[in-house]
């Protein structure tokens, strides 16, 4: 069991997110980041006055670096970091405008580095550390009208991958997990014909759940994974297997 740790999570009011925080709110202190006053006022009547709460705008450059600043100089003890948070501008390359791309670019991609940049010193100071990023099974498919959240999430793969080459041998591990398709509000939206061409392809037949996410995300920040690092784990139904 994870106990008496201090877990910084983002995107923590998406399903992903909410199971995420589910898993270690009883035992832990947790900072949640949501981006609407809205989400944040939400998590504070959930998870009450024991965690910490911060609304970041992940699009805004300025933002993060000034949010994270603070949270790196208030909470020096942070020893798990959950990168959840993302966004998504779908279009075709060709009607795709600079906005939607460099917004999602920023959102999904540049705020972890800006995030990992801010916190890691604590983590290498304090020398224990777990990191994982969310990335998506259409980092390594591909998806049309997703060329921005696609190179996003591919681009954390490589990210995560050099950062855990960089500090492996300080004890802090590095890893990812790309979802596949997970019942969410997104996928609540899809109507029949759409989810029974995604069911098609998942040879379980059905789609997986924010808890398996989240279940994979409780045993990369516990000491049974300390062997692991640098490697990005599929949860999809077998619908990739690489």
């Amino acid at each position: 069991m994870i106990k008496n740790k201090k877990i910084f999570i983002t995107g923590a009011s998406g399903g992903i997110g909410d199971a995420v925080c589910n898993k270690f709110k009883n035992e832990n202190k947790l900072i949640l980041t949501s981006s609407s006053d809205k989400n944040i006022e939400k998590l504070k009547i959930k998870f009450g006055n024991n965690h910490f709460f911060y609304k970041v705008d992940f699009s805004n450059k300025e933002n993060v670096n000034s949010i994270l600043n603070d949270i790196s100089n208030d909470h020096k003890d942070i020893s798990i970091i959950v990168n959840n948070a993302g966004t998504t501008k779908d279009n075709l390359i060709f009607r795709m405008n600079s906005d939607q791309w460099s917004d999602v670019i920023q959102t999904n991609l540049n705020s972890n580095f800006q995030i990992i940049k801010l916190l890691l010193p604590n983590m290498l100071s304090n020398k224990y550390g777990k990191i994982i990023g969310i990335s998506s099974i259409v980092a390594t498919t591909g998806n049309p009208g997703q060329s921005n959240y696609v190179a996003s999430k591919s681009g954390l793969i490589g990210l995560y991958k050099s950062i855990a080459i960089e500090v492996a041998k300080r004890n802090i591990n590095v890893n990812l997990i790309s979802p596949g398709f997970i019942s969410t509000a997104m996928t609540d939206k899809l109507n029949e014909n759409q989810r029974n061409n995604y069911l098609s392809r998942i040879p379980m037949g059905k789609f997986g759940t924010p808890e398996d996410v989240a279940n994979l995300v409780y045993f990369l920040s516990g000491d049974d994974s300390t062997y692991i690092t640098g490697q990005n784990f599929h949860v999809n139904g077998g619908m990739l297997m690489v």
